[in-house]
């Protein structure tokens, strides 16, 4: 099997040919949102030129974009190891379907019952839950990561099951430390207290490849802006699942699955991008030699693209490590790589984070700083939430030069700083 040709990657991607004022961008926010290849933009573009129209006629605009819809869900439902297009259900992105999900889910929830949420997630799988809990009356359970394993580990969320517990919200990457959950094992310990679960893959499925079955979780939501597509959120649900929930939707609107939970017209041309995105992975896959279906092309590209990600994250980590004063907020052990996804985040003792993110801008490298809705991680590390962290983020575009770049840059910010105080 081939490795990746980071060559041919970079030429499908227009923005990475980008330069301001003679500087060559470096994109590496890429855990708040990755660039397009072309395909993508060529499908959004192609699908509003060419079927432009809204669904359910019969001539000839409307019967393509019933296509490309329908291609959308059954991309997505290879790409998440789904059993089919009927368990997608797709939206503006992540945090307004778990709103959403979360008003339908717990529609039946009943004072005293008892929901679990954890202080490695993003607020969009915390705040939805909290809201819930105080509409409904519901007990919340908040359970901590691991400060030494960086993860959620599995003796700290049994002993806040119960007969009571109706529904856990599982991180399966976080977007500020990057360490991978155990989300199969977390799963099976809720899964016996007869809890439903709900999983954030946001910032895994980027990195990664998400078998839901596999899981054994009842919900999943990601984001297609974060693996290389349009703004869209996609939530997969187990089919007898949402056969049975009583979805918030129009009396006249289609009670058939998945549209009964898609509320309004969809985002025909996103969607268009969705499965255009879902294809940069097949073609990833097949460019290295694999054949196949779409999910064994699809899983065929992740294992090169981690192969490729983890070095970049080890010159990354290894280059931050040697700047003094300067702390990783994760797993920095190298034999520990698989089990974090390539998103590193730092703090420099007495230099605030957004001064360090607004030098490297000055020199037109991306990255972030703050909190990054991160909210229960910078609390429970006890770091200021208006300053959080510098947040690095590796996709698979990115090269060794531009990882050195970035390295380099903080270095010589950080030695700046610290000479003129």
């Amino acid at each position: 099997m081939k490795t990746l040709d980071i060559d041919r990657i970079r030429e499908t991607f227009p923005a990475l040919g980008l330069a301001d004022g003679g500087r060559p961008r470096i994109y590496l926010d890429n855990p708040a949102g990755t660039q397009v290849p072309r395909g993508v933009a060529d499908a959004v573009s192609r699908c509003l030129i060419e079927t432009n129209a809204n669904l359910g006629g019969f001539f000839a605009t409307t019967l393509a974009a019933q296509r490309i819809v329908d291609e959308a869900h059954a991309a997505m439902a290879d790409f998440l190891g789904g059993r089919g297009p009927e368990e997608i259900v797709i939206g503006p992105n992540m945090t307004t379907l778990t709103y959403h999900m979360s008003r339908i889910v717990g529609r039946d929830f009943r004072p005293g019952d008892e929901i679990v949420v954890t202080r490695m997630d993003h607020e969009g799988n915390v705040s939805p839950w909290l809201q819930l809990a105080e509409d409904r009356g519901l007990t919340v359970r908040m359970v901590p990561f691991d400060t030494q394993s960086w993860q959620v580990e599995p003796k700290a969320l049994e002993p806040v099951l119960s007969e009571r517990t109706r529904l856990v919200a599982l991180n399966y990457a976080s977007n500020l430390t990057g360490s991978i959950n155990d989300v199969r094992a977390l799963t099976a310990l809720a899964k016996r207290a007869g809890a439903l679960v709900y999983v954030d893959a946001v910032q895994f499925a980027p990195h990664g490849l998400v078998d839901v079955e596999a899981i054994g979780c009842d919900f999943l939501a990601c984001s297609a802006y974060k693996f290389f597509g349009p703004h869209l959120g996609i939530v997969w649900g187990r089919r007898a699942l949402l056969s049975a929930l009583r979805p918030y939707k129009c009396r006249c609107s289609s009670d058939a699955l998945p549209e009964r939970f898609e509320l309004g017209t969809p985002q025909i041309e996103l969607l268009a991008g969705l499965a255009a995105a879902v294809a940069h992975f097949e073609e990833v896959g097949t460019a290295i030699g694999q054949g196949g279906s779409r999910r064994d092309r699809i899983a065929a590209a992740y294992r090169a693209s981690i192969a490729y990600e983890t070095a970049l994250v080890r010159r990354l980590i290894d280059g931050l490590s040697a700047v003094e004063g300067l702390h990783i907020h994760g797993i920095a052990a190298p034999e520990r790589f698989h089990e974090r996804v390539p998103t590193v985040s730092f703090t420099v003792e007495d230099i605030e984070s957004e001064t360090i993110a607004r030098m490297l801008a000055e020199r037109n490298i991306f990255v972030w700083s703050g909190h990054n809705y991160a909210w229960e991680i910078v609390h429970q590390l006890g770091l200021p939430a208006d300053d959080g962290v510098v947040r690095i983020g590796i996709a698979h575009y990115n090269t060794a030069d531009e990882i050195g770049q970035a390295v380099a840059a903080v270095g010589e910010i950080v030695a700046m700083l610290r000479q003129e105080r």
